[in-house]
């Protein structure tokens, strides 16, 4: 990696945009790759110069504060973190790179990547853990929390490197993985694209830049998955799933099982268990993806059905917080959209009172007022900008005989959570929408719910 990096930038200017985790992992890449080349760092936050990485750097020139994206065209090579929109700029795509598509440039043939706005990370986890189960050298790395440049000295020419993807590390790759898994495709990120249709070509970007000789997994019954996908399938081995129909090749359920067919045979791979730890319909889509891959790489089923049963999920999807005065709660902190939501709903038993809403992000929330209208959720507590216009749709529809509560301070649902919630019903964060009018991220606000309802109890 060091040596492709001062092959394609000797004697270029260099700027890093943005100097988060990813782009402090870029910095100390690029500064072993050019010890003393001048730097630049364009970043929003004017306090990057306390950072220890970089205070001591005599090579380098920080560009901070609101008119930090203004210098951008003047220099040879952009070092893009993701989440920063240029969009708007007019910059040529020629100047820009990032982390993951130089890392694909060296990788690619190791890496299984993952993207779709709902379930990548509970499916990149789900894979990491398979393949980890059956003995394979892995990594798990990208947008679930590790920038990939942090693994660089651990890779081997054995190791598979699970890489969760957002549609802002793919925007502007040109490189694919081997193996590519699209999940999904919904309304998400509007606020960083100039259209939901660039939205939706940085993703399949996952595809586009693909090999005859690799692989495409993706979700058939997604209607605008099979669209997207279509171009591209006939020039890739292409394994599509399905929870609604058998497939020629590919993973699908019949009679119980989930099975996979390689365009021959058909096996019986996971017999699909009641009580298993990934609820509802779609972690059997997630579950249907994971088996897809981890056939494709040779593994046998009775190791699949043991990764599966051992996998225990992630933090903050629909993860069981305790039973309190009789109450249960549940954090799902990562729905951020209304699918998310409804999902959730749907996979846990028993919801009586749902904390949804916060910042709001102009997503079109009618679809889950009209399915809220229509549950048995007695209770709904709403937040934000986001819980105001839920509660707006609901309004249009008249009474249903729910309570509406609606709060300014997110800290505030606990009080209402246990004096309207019925003993033995579920109460649910599930907020489809951002969490950047209170918090940094999902994380801080799921942690943010389960210590509200853990001190709510001891007071």
């Amino acid at each position: 990696m060091v040596d492709l990096i001062r092959n394609r930038f000797t004697g270029s200017s260099i700027v890093l945009l943005g100097f988060g985790r990813e782009g402090q992992a870029s910095y100390a890449l690029l500064r072993k790759a050019f010890p003393d080349k001048q730097l630049f760092i364009a970043d929003a936050n004017e306090n990057i110069n306390e950072n220890p990485l970089i205070k001591e750097d005599p090579h380098l020139r920080l560009i901070t504060g609101q008119e930090y994206l203004s210098e951008l065209n003047g220099f040879d090579v952009i070092f893009r973190s993701p989440g920063i929109p240029i969009w708007n700029l007019n910059i040529p795509r020629e100047k820009i790179t990032s982390q993951t598509d130089l890392f694909l440039q060296c990788y690619a043939k190791q890496v299984i990547g993952i993207t779709g706005t709902k379930g990548k990370s509970t499916t990149s986890s789900l894979i990491h853990h398979i393949l980890q189960t059956s003995g394979f050298d892995t990594l798990l790395a990208g947008n679930i929390g590790n920038p990939v440049f942090h693994f660089i000295d651990l890779i081997t020419p054995d190791t598979k490197i699970v890489f969760e993807l957002s549609s802002h590390q793919l925007e502007y790759i040109q490189t694919a993985p081997h193996i590519s898994v699209l999940l999904n495709l919904f309304q998400e990120h509007l606020d960083a694209y100039s259209s939901y249709e660039d939205y939706q070509s940085a993703k399949v970007n996952i595809t586009k830049y693909q090999h005859a000789d690799d692989f495409i997994i993706f979700n058939c019954d997604d209607a605008l998955v099979d669209r997207q996908v279509k171009p591209y399938e006939r020039v890739r081995n292409s394994f599509p799933f399905s929870t609604e129909r058998c497939v020629n090749q590919g993973g699908f359920i019949r009679d119980g099982w989930i099975c996979f067919s390689n365009g021959k045979d058909v096996i019986p791979v996971w017999k699909i268990h009641q009580d298993r730890f990934l609820r509802g319909e779609h972690n059997l889509k997630n579950i249907l993806a994971a088996v897809n891959v981890a056939m494709i790489c040779h593994i046998a089923p009775e190791m699949i059905e043991e990764g599966i049963a051992t996998f225990k999920g992630l933090e903050h999807r629909m993860e069981y917080v305790g039973t309190f005065r009789k109450i249960h709660f549940y954090n799902d902190s990562i729905a951020t959209i209304p699918e998310a939501c409804i999902a959730a709903v749907k996979a846990i038993p028993g919801v009586d009172t749902l904390i949804a809403g916060g910042f709001d992000r102009g997503i079109d929330y009618a679809g889950l007022a009209v399915f809220l209208f229509g549950s048995d959720v007695r209770n709904l507590i709403l937040l934000g900008a986001a819980g105001k216009r839920i509660g707006e749709h609901l309004a249009l529809m008249g009474s249903s005989g729910k309570k509406i509560f609606y709060i300014n301070r997110f800290d505030d649902f606990a009080s209402i959570a246990f004096r309207e919630t019925r003993e033995g019903g579920v109460c649910l964060l599930s907020p489809a929408a951002a969490s950047y009018d209170e918090f940094k991220n999902f994380e801080e606000r799921g942690k943010r719910f389960r210590d509200c309802v853990k001190n709510d109890v001891a007071k």
